[in-house]
Parts: C-alpha cells; structure tokens; sequence
C-alpha cells in the first residue's frame, strides 16, 4: 500500500493575515514616503534651474558672448530658456538646450531684474546684477502642509555663482 505524503500549503486565514499586516505597514509608511517624493522633487527642480544658471555662466565665458537664463509664464505654466546674444539686444535660444518646464505644483516666486532673466558676461560676471533683485524661490504647498522646509531657495550673486538654501515659511 502506497502512503502519500499529504502537501501542506498556506491556509486561506494565514494569507489574510499576512496580507493584512503588509497593508498596515503600507498605510503607515506612505505619508514617509509622499513627503520624501515631494521633497526629492522640489530639491531636484531647484538643482535644474541651478544647473541652467552655471551652464549659462560657462557658456557665456567659454564662447566670449552674452548668455542668459531667462523665465517666462506660457499658459500658466513656468518655462526656463536658456539663451545667447547674437547681436547686441538680440537674444536666441541655445540650440543645445531643451527649455525647463517647471512642475506646476511648485509655486515660483521671483525676485529678478524686471526681464525676468539673469545675464552673465563673457567674464562669466552677471550683466544685469541688482542687489535687492537676486533670487528665485520655489515652493511647495503639500511640504508646507507637513511642517517640512517648504522652500528652495536660488541667490545669484554678481560674480557668477549661485547658492542654494532650503528653508520653510
């Protein structure tokens, strides 16, 4: 007579459980895991427009010819181009770069000279520097909603550098 081994396997309540506690876990590490998304986001937007501004200023210094970064509100939604003098007063974009569009769930606040634009010179200088018109500030709301440091925050001084600041409102 043949014995069988009889197969066990996972009860249908040993399953329910297991899946109960990874459901608990889940719940409770999501708001954790939104908020490091959301920071990442806002850090990553601010490290672009950053980036944008030093590869304005090595251009600018690189080709001997004016370069600038300049932000525009096209239906809605702010834009970052990055652009070059081909004549005095007349500005084209870099044909190299692919202008920035900034998520529409960060609020950008500027504080730039009146063309919305920083320009830096063949020395790699900042043409259109003014004090009290410096920086650049992205927000985010749902960052703000967690108590979190909400803002990045971009200075451009007028020998060419940049610096970079998280801080909350």
């Amino acid at each position: 007579m043949n014995s069988r081994k009889m197969e066990r396997g996972f009860t249908f309540l040993e399953i329910l459980i297991v899946v109960g506690i990874m459901g608990v876990l889940t719940l409770t590490m999501y708001p954790s895991i939104m908020n490091s998304l959301e920071t990442r986001g806002l850090d990553n937007t601010a490290r672009q427009i950053q980036t944008a501004f030093q590869q304005a200023r090595f251009r600018a210094v690189n080709e001997k010819t004016d370069y600038r970064v300049r932000f525009a509100q096209v239906n809605g939604l702010w834009q970052v181009y990055l652009e070059m003098e081909s004549a005095p007063g007349t500005w084209v974009a870099a044909t190299y770069f692919v202008e920035l569009v900034l998520p529409p769930r960060y609020l950008l606040l500027l504080n730039l000279p009146s063309d919305q634009s920083v320009e830096f010179s063949p020395v790699g200088i900042v043409d259109n520097y003014e004090a009290s018109h410096n920086t650049l500030t992205l927000q985010s709301m749902k960052l703000q909603g967690y108590g979190q440091p909400d803002l990045r925050i971009l200075t451009v001084f007028q020998g060419g550098s940049i610096s970079f600041q998280k801080s909350s409102s």
